[in-house]
């Protein structure tokens, strides 16, 4: 279904049936607004010049170009700097502050296809990286171009791509150093083949974006050989309140439409939400006093999820507006996962913090606090 126009002048999301459409789909009409007319500069490879990707990240309201990514402008530069160049983008900082976000929309305007993804964990392998096999094919013909699968790497190399790897120190060494050659020499072995097959040298616009959130980079280190190859941008947490207050706002609304839902959680409820994960992230209040942090990450992606599910429960359930008991009762799956301190300390954040606050609906939020475990 093609993207309208909105009465405000801005172009409505692309609707589709898929849960989570890629960027690229979400936002085809932006990107075609973007590409006509686009007559800057753009390296050898890009669909689009750096100045329409910074449009197209930041926003332009008057192409009617939303804004997708909070952060500072100078670090979507520098990102696409990166990319422009023989250096992979490496993207790190705190779970939930917008990294993959941020290499999906990079991913979608320079080469508009973001779903090359490697999704790192322990058990990644190099088939999953590279290319595997058709066996079928493998037995009746050997090696050829016809029974080889192409995994995102060889993918993105072959037709001058970005590809994606998220959470890349979750792998283990090995198979993060089988990066090595594609960075460094822009060339992919394939030794069961023979002549000008067993070689795939990469195509204008083939580059890497790699994500790895601070709290796993102890994991698996990555080697001084990788980093090499890649710049690191650390992606920080929003630090203004009333932006974070509107990214909540937007997201959960976006969320709750395709859900079928009519309205989000009111002002009162969204402050106590953001309010509450901001304190609880930066183990300091509002008015500087300190506390105790939880465990897990209180990002601003869990906080639109918690919103997210308020605006669920309050109207699939009850078919009333989101309340602070609401709030209670979906932060406890955002903020208790596996540490049973965590239920002490946010106890303890509502007897010494929430008590103290004034409003209607503070108190009514600490009065809710029966509904936590424990």
């Amino acid at each position: 279904m093609a993207a309208k126009k909105r009465t405000d002048g801005a172009t409505e999301e692309k609707t589709t049936t898929s849960q989570r459409p890629p960027a690229e789909i979400i936002y085809a009409a932006e990107l075609e607004t973007l590409q006509t007319g686009d007559d800057a500069p753009r390296p050898p490879g890009w669909r689009m010049s750096p100045m329409a990707i910074r449009a197209f990240i930041l926003g332009d309201p008057a192409r009617g170009i939303r804004k997708k990514f909070v952060g500072n402008p100078s670090l979507v530069d520098r990102a696409m700097v990166a990319l422009a160049t023989n250096r992979g983008l490496m993207l790190v900082g705190e779970p939930g502050t917008a990294k993959s976000l941020l290499s999906e929309l990079l991913a979608a305007a320079i080469c508009e296809r973001s779903t090359l993804t490697i999704q790192g964990s322990a058990g990644t392998t190099d088939d999953q990286i590279k290319y595997s096999w058709n066996y079928a094919l493998l037995l009746a013909e050997g090696p050829t171009p016809r029974a080889l699968v192409p995994a995102p790497l060889y993918t993105a190399m072959k037709e001058g791509a970005i590809v994606r790897f998220e959470e890349i120190t979750r792998c283990p060494l090995e198979i993060q150093d089988s990066l090595l050659a594609a960075l460094s020499d822009r060339v992919l072995a394939i030794p069961e083949m023979e002549g000008a097959s067993a070689m795939l040298f990469a195509k204008e616009g083939f580059n890497v974006i790699a994500t790895a959130n601070t709290r796993d980079l102890g994991v698996n280190e990555m080697s001084a050989a990788l980093k090499r190859r890649f710049n690191f941008e650390t992606v920080f947490p929003i630090p203004d309140f009333s932006v974070e207050m509107d990214l909540v706002r937007e997201e959960t609304q976006r969320l709750l439409a395709r859900s079928g839902v009519p309205s989000i959680p009111g002002p009162d409820v969204l402050e106590l939400l953001v309010t509450t994960f901001r304190e609880l992230r930066a183990g300091l209040t509002t008015d500087g006093q300190a506390m105790d942090r939880l465990s897990v990450p209180m990002s601003t992606a869990e906080a639109v999820s918690v919103a997210y599910a308020m605006g669920v429960r309050s109207y699939f359930l009850r078919r009333t507006e989101a309340s602070p008991a609401d709030l209670v009762e979906c932060l406890i799956g955002a903020a208790i996962k596996t540490d049973a301190e965590d239920i002490a300390r946010l106890r303890r954040y509502f007897e010494q913090r929430v008590s103290k606050k004034s409003g209607a609906h503070w108190k009514a939020y600490y009065e809710a606090r029966h509904l936590l475990p424990g």
